[in-house]
């Protein structure tokens, strides 16, 4: 059986009680929650978390039987500016520290950018930004060791690990399994490499196949030679071979949609239930 989600910000914008009756609603067993970009009517910004808080919202998913599978923190943890670097990783350390209140069990984040925006840029592939990125990661974990909690990396194109072969020397230098994965097949496709989408994701499942805590499900095409996002079961992933070795090695894992909002949600639903049955 496919265990399937959503990030809860590629739904409306709505009040914590109507978002979580849409997610139940639609049959969704869980979300991916970034909480400033889900949850408007209170704040949410550094420093005003706390046990009540958390616990209050993560009772609003239970009691419709949805699981917050994730505590989206995305930052920029290699930022060019030492303050604002410091600011983006005291972030994360306090959704670590209240993650449990949630009832959630993963915080997860990208590995940044050598510049402020989140671009695409080759000079994220050199050692310095890999060694800053073990850097960061390694005071992520450190805290989350303390509090019981697993620090998500998703890696990609646009970041320092952009691979994964590079993944993979992330995980080796970081010695915890309180690091794991967010595994999105999509992150690591670039025009000159879709064609050979199905080594690459075997690639994947070799290295870190034992590490993926987390899938994120998305869809791509090629336009005007430059590669797209689109919903869910419109584009050019072979989530055949995807599935295939998530089946096998990660039974149950929670998929969650990215990047595919209405009038695409129930369609792409159907679409990787039936996917993933076929697998």
């Amino acid at each position: 059986m496919v265990n399937l989600g959503i990030r809860a910000h590629d739904l409306e914008r709505l009040p914590l009680e109507q978002l979580v009756e849409m997610v139940s609603g639609k049959g969704l067993t869980s979300v991916q929650l970034a909480l400033a970009k889900s949850i408007g009517e209170e704040s949410t910004e550094t420093g005003s978390l706390s046990p009540g808080f958390a616990h209050y919202v993560g009772r609003t998913f239970s009691n419709r039987n949805v699981q917050i599978a994730v505590l989206g923190c995305y930052i920029n943890m290699i930022h060019p500016d030492y303050a604002e670097r410091r600011k983006a990783l005291d972030r994360f350390k306090e959704h670590i520290r209240y993650a449990r209140d949630f009832g959630c069990s993963i915080v997860g984040t990208e590995t940044g950018n050598v510049h402020p925006e989140i671009v695409y840029t080759e000079e994220n592939f050199h050692e310095q930004p890999f060694l800053d990125v073990v850097q960061s990661v390694r005071e992520l974990v450190s805290e989350a060791e303390k509090f019981g909690v697993i620090v998500g990396i998703e890696g990609g194109v646009n970041h320092p690990i952009y691979s994964p072969a590079v993944m993979k020397r992330l995980l080796d230098c970081v010695d915890s399994h309180n690091l794991q994965v967010i595994y999105d097949p999509v992150n690591y496709l670039t025009v000159e490499n879709y064609e050979r989408q199905e080594a690459i994701i075997k690639e994947a499942f070799e290295l870190f196949g034992d590490r993926i805590a987390i899938m994120h499900a998305k869809d791509f095409q090629i336009e005007d030679g430059t590669l797209q996002v689109v919903p869910v079961g419109k584009g050019l992933l072979n989530y055949n071979s995807v599935f295939k070795y998530m089946k096998k090695k990660k039974p149950f894992v929670n998929i969650l949609m990215e990047e595919t909002k209405e009038p695409y949600i129930n369609d792409s639903i159907d679409y990787l239930t039936k996917k993933y049955k076929q697998a």
